[in-house]
């Protein structure tokens, strides 16, 4: 295993999933994941959502970078976050909302439990 790693899909095999059917607003969002780092509650990689909304609760904190498409995140009080390629933000934990693709969305992410 190398000590350098570019972050492509290419360094992890794709994982394919959903967001849970009670938490679907709108659409059939499907996600396709590559995790390319997990350990010791550290998480990095590449995550694609295709498009509709789903209620979101984070318990952990995470970075994340826009490389394609739009999103809107919007927060538990109406606050509305559009999101499209270039822009980076962090979700804390306790954050609240709702996360909605409106252009098939790629990004890529660091996750901290």
């Amino acid at each position: 295993m190398s000590n350098f790693v570019f972050l492509t899909p290419d360094a992890a095999p794709a994982e394919v999933d959903r967001p849970a059917a009670e938490k679907v607003i709108w659409g059939d969002p499907r996600f396709t994941t590559w995790n390319v780092e997990d350990r010791d509650g550290l998480y990095c990689g590449i995550w694609e959502a295709t498009q509709g909304k789903w209620r979101v609760s984070y318990d952990e904190w995470e970075y994340c970078r826009i490389l394609e498409g739009h999103s809107i995140i919007t927060a538990e009080d109406g606050t509305e976050y559009p999101l499209k390629a270039g822009d980076s933000f962090i979700l804390r934990p306790g954050f609240k909302g709702t996360w909605e693709v409106i252009e098939t969305t790629r990004k890529d992410y660091v996750i901290r439990l």
